[in-house]
């Protein structure tokens, strides 16, 4: 991280100040459902170690948890996963049925962010930060790239949009397209960040070392519930093949030193929806003992 040569509070919280003549740092987070509790360790620590990056950049879970490093929310994304995995109006089965959405958008991203587990929407637009969700577009197929920069409803949504699971989720109609999940086109967006012209990128995947993706098992089924999207129904048929590919290309750009790249130390089994609040904690805690582990490597590699 670069030295801070002055600081900014609000509401009594330091926002970060790179000092000039720093290298600019852009910061990648891989999305994954509920293995984002391990992107949340990380970024935990980074914020109590006083890390900051220039920009940031998530997808999916890398999105709904990650703008909490933006808004210097330490501990916010486990705190309310714990307390409220388990309960139905978050996300479930019910939800699916009667709204057509796996993560209820009323309670998820409309209560639980407003009323109960308040976003720091002050402490967000204060932070000089830039974050960036990627969707995907599912008429083109496209992967599309939005700055977030209020905090508010309007980019709340796009961070819905982020992660919201096709055939588990309803589109969500943003800028006159259709969007789901930005992991579909782009899981991992270093090759975006990489083309921002940032001095330094940090990559934090979801997967061990050792992983590979497998083809979608429920392909049958989803070409026929998603026929309407051709371009996404292909997205979804090669997206392993593709997966593979940028996880090889990441693994040849970090043994060059282009990147530095965290990955969990041990696999992650999650199913996508976890109703135990101890599977999250186990999993945040893998995060916090990798980003202690990695922090000293990725600080000689940031300066």
């Amino acid at each position: 991280m670069a030295q801070q040569e002055e600081k900014v509070f609000v509401r009594g919280v330091s926002v970060p100040q790179t000092a000039p003549g720093a290298p600019s740092v852009g910061v990648v987070l891989e999305g994954g459902g509920f293995r984002g509790m391990y992107t949340a360790g990380i970024t935990d620590v980074w914020m109590e170690r006083g890390f900051t990056a220039t920009a940031t950049v998530g997808v999916s879970a890398g999105a709904t948890f990650g703008c909490n490093f933006k808004s210097l929310q330490i501990g916010r994304s486990l705190r309310y996963n714990k307390r409220f995995c388990a309960d139905p109006r978050y996300a479930s089965l019910r939800s699916l049925i009667t709204t057509g959405d796996l993560f209820n958008k009323k309670f998820a991203y409309g209560r639980l962010p407003w009323e109960l587990d308040v976003f720091d929407v002050e402490t967000f637009q204060a932070n000089p930060m830039r974050f960036t969700v990627v969707a995907t577009d599912i008429e083109t197929g496209e992967a599309v790239y939005h700055d977030l920069e209020l905090g508010q409803e309007d980019d709340i949504e796009w961070i819905r949009a982020s992660a919201s699971i096709p055939a588990l989720s309803r589109p969500v109609h943003l800028e006159g397209r259709k969007l789901l999940d930005g992991g579909t086109a782009d899981s991992i967006p270093f090759d975006w960040m990489l083309s921002q012209g940032y001095d330094r990128c940090v990559v934090v995947c979801t997967q061990d070392g050792s992983y590979r993706k497998q083809p979608n098992g429920l392909m049958p089924f989803l070409k026929v519930w998603l026929h309407r999207y051709p371009k996404l129904v292909e997205l979804l048929a090669n997206r392993h093949l593709r997966y593979n590919d940028q996880r090889d290309r990441l693994s040849r750009l970090e043994s060059e030193g282009e990147v530095f790249v965290i990955r969990p130390s041990e696999p992650i089994v999650l199913p996508t929806v976890v109703k135990d609040p101890e599977l999250l904690q186990q999993v945040y805690d893998l995060g916090r003992r990798d980003a202690e582990a990695t922090f000293d490597a990725m600080m000689a590699y940031v300066r």
